[in-house]
């Protein structure tokens, strides 16, 4: 069923039914976790190989997933959402936002799978040696002249 307040917009109504993997995709996003500077709604971060919504086909990576069983995911936390997979049942519908009705320029700004949107512990400890490395050769510096 396609149809909104905005009719340049192309949503879809797909119905999955859970599998022995649940329903065969991941999620980003959320108003505690924005994967967009523009938007903190939940996308489609990866379609599992061989689950409902690989088998199903319409779900895409980069959708946007606007509600479940007919419940809004308007402003809500990535943990809220999950929570609401989780206890969706076995027969699941999906309101789906299509990538292409609402990105014309490129990919959304979510990180790859796995990433977080923030910078890595790994990373602020490289930037945190890098500055006291630099502090050190500044010090030596002054104490010769």
């Amino acid at each position: 069923m396609n149809g909104s307040l905005h009719p340049h917009l192309k949503y879809v109504d797909i119905k999955l039914k859970r599998g022995p993997a649940g329903l065969g995709f991941n999620i980003l996003g959320g108003v505690d976790q924005p994967c967009r500077m523009d938007d903190n709604g939940i996308y489609v971060s990866k379609i599992k190989e061989d689950g409902a919504a690989a088998l199903d086909g319409r779900l895409r990576e980069e959708d946007k997933i606007i509600a479940i069983n007919g419940v809004s995911l308007e402003n809500r936390t990535h943990r809220e959402v999950v929570d609401l997979f989780r206890t969706a049942g076995e027969n699941v519908e999906l309101r789906v936002l299509k990538k292409s009705s609402f990105l014309t320029n490129g990919p959304a700004d979510c990180p790859p799978e796995g990433q977080s949107s923030s910078m890595s512990s790994l990373g602020m400890l490289a930037l945190f040696a890098g500055a006291v490395t630099i502090f050190v050769i500044a010090a030596l510096y002054k104490r010769r002249k």
